[in-house]
């Protein structure tokens, strides 16, 4: 019986010792992985921190082996916490004990007595301080330490305990208040950082440094009466004058890395050195101040700006917003990759495909009134100017931005053909079907981001080739995909290069005329609520939007005006060491003078030449045929016939365009190409008439409205040779207008004849009379 008793007390108790055992040699969690919960660190191209990101507990913490943490940090933390650390298994029954003494003492709980092992498990496990926890506090320090060497627990605990604003090791605090890693820690330095973690709040340096400074005298106290350090060294740390580093904010292009932070996989380094330039940033930063303090009365509050460096597709520089504290105008938004219409600056890459599909920079497109069918229906199409502007070259139609001749152009081409392009160029936001932006797609109605446009642009400045865009010093740039011949990329460069080709609508001295070759191209919404200016040099590509973030309109601001004084600045400041050289010509394109007005092969009677640059075999073969010359009579200045004296004959240069420009030249006076009459054509009353009003038509005089105000716009038509006609009201001449014959009308009370009357080869027509009622 006693033996079986006996049994069952030794195996008892070899089972608690298993369990024991178990217990205390049971792998320890990964709660104890150096990488586990540190912050990220991110820094520029050059090593400028630009941003410290505070780990999911949203603290800041760093390690440092225990080799690069000083010796004095070491005996500090030790003398101030736990000075019997190598003599106890984890815990120390004497600090136990006198701090129950202590406690019973004071009535209130002074001193708890935790070892550093002990700290270091209620940090890792997140343990209340509770006297009824410590039991299980105690035996997880045990097992600790039978897993664990002192060195080991030393160095956990030197790199998880807190010293004070959300600070978290002593490496971290080391940079944060001294400016200096952890090895290079002075013994008064260290004194003061060992005392923090008892207490941070209190003993917070930016706030109570003379309680952390109390502290620190303590610290020194005990390694003085240990022997760790002798009298002098004591004396010498007393008197040392610390210097608190004065607390800043690292936190550079914010929106810049926090759109790295939104690119980053789930596993990452912790620290990450990008691409960013930041003299190039806080240069643009200041930029974007300083233009916008110029814009503000135009109700403008801010921009974005990205600089990339062409050759490797390295982005420099990112501006989101004007100012990222600022809530009123919304500076947290990040203009950069914010949805926005981008106007004509999309424009480029439907003139891209024009040049691939037959087209040349010399081909003449037509900019008169035009109606572009849309699923809403048909929509007149009106260019910036709210001008026609006839019969222009392609080169002049990209280089002045017209609306016209573009839609004209994508209506040839195809909206599917364009919206197929820009996705190989990177604009993936355009994810509705061609149909839905129709051939407004050219004049930039679908929304798309700042990134996308300036990355589709470094393709340009790459001869056609599209990559994306590198963030990170060590990421591999992606391999070229072409998108545009280099002929065509050159063409497109050289175009939106071309001083002369943009005079006509921005001047010669626009902001866009910089001392070196710069491709750039604007645009505007029509309700002015984003203005753009995207651009590039052999070196750079900058992107630039401006308006309002919460989608109020500018006051008639432009790309020409708000976004491209900013593009220009910019541009100046990348390059203001050295001009950036010309845009590299590739071979297959040859050069041809031709007529500045027609576009082909200049001939004799051409007024104007140009050199202009064609895909080989795509220059023109034909001499011009719009500059003709015609012999008048001077006598009565008709066609010359046979009959004319040769001394009466006089040679005019005229131009002659298709027909879909007659209406074009009627309404801005020019000279049409005459035209012999038959007797035939010259007895048909019609090629004499009012056309508007009709007869019969009825008036009504408004009694409210001024009179000087109420007027009748009288139009007529005449045979093509007729320059001028004589207008009659109830038989009286009334005035001589030129083509188009219009007449404003001062309206009468009463019934009136109107009608025309024309000389013509000595005689005079007049047309049939039309009468109408006034009242």
């Amino acid at each position: 019986m006693r033996f079986s008793e006996n049994r069952k007390m030794i195996c008892s108790g070899l089972a608690v010792m298993g369990a024991a055992l178990v217990f205390l040699f049971w792998p320890l969690s990964r709660e104890f992985n150096p990488q586990a919960g540190l912050s990220l660190r991110i820094y520029d191209a050059n090593g400028v921190l630009l941003r410290e990101v505070l780990n999911q507990r949203q603290e800041l913490a760093y390690w440092a082996g225990l080799h690069q943490v000083a010796p004095e940090m070491k005996e500090a933390m030790i003398a101030a916490e736990d000075k019997r650390f190598y003599r106890h298994p984890g815990v120390d029954p004497l600090a136990l004990t006198r701090s129950l003494i202590i406690n019973l003492k004071h009535r209130r709980i002074v001193s708890g007595g935790s070892t550093i092992t002990q700290q270091l498990v209620r940090q890792l496990y997140s343990l209340p301080r509770r006297w009824y926890v410590k039991p299980w506090e105690m035996a997880l320090a045990v097992r600790m330490e039978c897993q664990l060497s002192k060195s080991e627990i030393l160095e956990q605990y030197l790199n998880r305990m807190p010293f004070a604003n959300q600070i978290y090791g002593v490496e971290t605090a080391s940079r944060r208040y001294f400016n200096k890693p952890a090895s290079q820690l002075s013994l008064s330095e260290a004194c003061l950082l060992a005392g923090l973690p008892q207490a941070p709040s209190r003993y917070n340096p930016y706030r109570r440094l003379d309680l952390a400074q109390k502290r620190q005298r303590m610290v020194l106290q005990r390694l003085l009466a240990s022997g760790r350090i002798d009298s002098s060294r004591y004396a010498m740390a007393l008197s040392t004058s610390l210097h608190i580093n004065e607390y800043r904010l690292n936190f550079h292009a914010p929106h810049f890395c926090q759109h790295l932070l939104n690119m980053l996989p789930a596993e990452y380094p912790k620290e990450l050195h990008t691409t960013l330039d930041v003299p190039v940033q806080n240069l643009v930063e200041e930029l974007v101040a300083g233009h916008l303090t110029t814009l503000r009365d135009q109700h403008v509050s801010q921009a974005a700006v990205l600089v990339v460096e062409n050759a490797a597709r390295r982005v420099k520089a990112y501006v989101g917003s004007a100012d990222f504290f600022n809530a009123d105008i919304h500076g947290q938004v990040d203009g950069v990759t914010s949805l926005r219409q981008p106007g004509s600056a999309i424009k480029p890459f439907t003139y891209g495909l024009a040049l691939e599909n037959g087209y040349t920079a010399a081909s003449i497109l037509a900019d008169v009134q035009t109606f572009a069918p849309s699923a809403m229906g048909d929509f007149a199409v009106h260019n910036y100017d709210e001008k026609f502007h006839g019969p222009v070259r392609l080169r002049t139609a990209l280089a002045c931005s017209y609306n016209v001749p573009a839609v004209r152009l994508l209506e040839s081409l195809g909206a599917d053909l364009l919206l197929q392009r820009l996705h190989s160029a990177g604009i993936a936001s355009l994810d509705r079907p061609a149909a839905f932006y129709g051939h407004g797609l050219t004049l930039g109605n679908g929304d798309i981001t700042l990134l996308e446009l300036t990355r589709a642009f470094t393709a340009l400045a790459n001869q056609g080739r599209y990559s994306d865009l590198v963030f990170l010093s060590d990421q591999q740039a992606q391999p070229f995909q072409p998108i545009f011949s280099a002929q065509i990329a050159w063409l497109l460069s050289d175009i939106l290069s071309d001083a002369q080709a943009r005079a006509p609508a921005f001047g010669w001295a626009g902001p866009l005329r910089l001392p070196f070759p710069c491709a750039a191209k604007t645009g505007t919404t029509k309700d002015f609520r984003d203005n753009w200016t995207i651009g590039y040099t052999q070196e750079y590509t900058v992107g630039v939007w401006v308006g309002n973030f919460d989608g109020t309109p500018m006051r008639r601001i432009s790309g020409i005006t708000g976004a491209a004084p900013l593009f220009r600045d910019v541009m100046l400041a990348l390059h203001r060491r050295a001009d950036p050289p010309p845009f590299a010509r590739p071979a297959g394109l040859v050069e041809t003078v031709i007529c500045s007005r027609s576009g082909q092969l200049a001939g004799p009677d051409c007024p104007g030449h140009a050199v202009e640059y064609f895909l080989a075999g795509s220059e023109p073969r034909e001499s011009c045929t719009v500059h003709r010359a015609f012999y008048f009579d001077r006598r009565n200045d008709q066609l010359a016939d046979a009959h004319t004296p040769p001394a009466m004959r006089q040679r005019r240069i005229l131009e002659v365009w298709p027909a879909e420009f007659a209406g074009w030249m009627a309404e801005n006076n020019l000279a049409a190409p005459p035209e012999p009459l038959s007797p035939a054509i010259e007895e048909r009353s019609h090629w004499l008439a009012v056309s508007f009003p009709d007869e019969g038509d009825v008036f009504r005089i408004d009694p409210v409205l001024k009179r000087e105000f109420q007027t009748l716009m009288c139009t007529a038509i005449a045979p093509g040779h007729i320059h001028s006609m004589e207008w009659l009201v109830d038989g009286q001449l009334v005035a001589t207008v030129p083509r188009p014959f219009n007449y404003q009308w001062p309206l009468a009370r009463g019934k009136h004849r109107l009608a025309v009357q024309i000389h013509d080869r000595g005689t005079v027509r007049r047309s049939e009379e039309v009468e109408i009622l006034v009242f």
